[in-house]
């Protein structure tokens, strides 16, 4: 198996993260284009991590699901059109952090399988509604032929789409590292927060 999701990056214009300097982000449920129905709550729990390990105050993240429901918002779409005034006036976040899921899942070919987690994000200043950051999350983890050509290919993707469909679902990990890799990204990642602690 190998794991993959190389793209060419470019440096990122932090100037109005920079001015805004968000302290709290509140997290909108993920809307889902992908055709995985349970793809939109396996990403929710693995964002919230890597966003304080960053050194936010992130809102947790089932306690705001549960009150958008609450207040008649059931889908990631209804709560994708709430007015960012509102989410201000009622929760009081710095910044609120939309992302979309363009991607989620297993998908066989013939000698191969792989899985894929993808992801777009968007950081928005709550105060002027203004874009701060945005990005893409994605890991993909691919079956491979380990070194015996075709057959080896062929068993290789046998044996992962048998594992991946019986055993183990690899999208939490996945998810997971690509959230991981999009915010700590050298070149183009969220900058460190107020809470970030200091390296000894």
């Amino acid at each position: 198996m190998a794991l993959g999701g190389c793209v060419q990056q470019q440096p990122y214009d932090y100037t109005k993260l920079l001015e805004s300097k968000p302290v709290s982000i509140l997290v909108i449920p993920p809307l889902n284009n992908s055709i995985e129905v349970d793809a939109p709550y396996v990403y929710l729990s693995t964002v919230s991590k890597p966003l304080a390990e960053k050194g936010y105050y992130v809102f947790p993240v089932a306690v705001v699901d549960r009150f958008l429901k609450e207040n008649g918002l059931q889908t990631p779409a209804d709560m994708h059109d709430v007015p960012i005034d509102k989410l201000v006036e009622h929760i009081g976040p710095d910044a609120i952090l939309y992302a979309s899921i363009e991607e989620w899942g297993q998908k066989y070919q013939v000698i191969s399988s792989s899985a894929i987690v993808r992801a777009k994000v968007r950081l928005i200043d709550a105060r002027s509604g203004e874009l701060l950051w945005d990005g893409t999350s994605q890991a993909v983890q691919s079956s491979g032929d380990g070194g015996a050509g075709l057959t080896g290919a062929l068993v290789s993707a046998l044996v992962t789409q048998v594992i991946n469909s019986t055993m183990v679902d690899p999208t939490y990990r996945l998810s997971k590292q690509a959230n991981t890799q999009l915010f700590n990204n050298k070149i183009n990642g969220l900058l460190d927060g107020p809470y970030k602690e200091a390296k000894n």
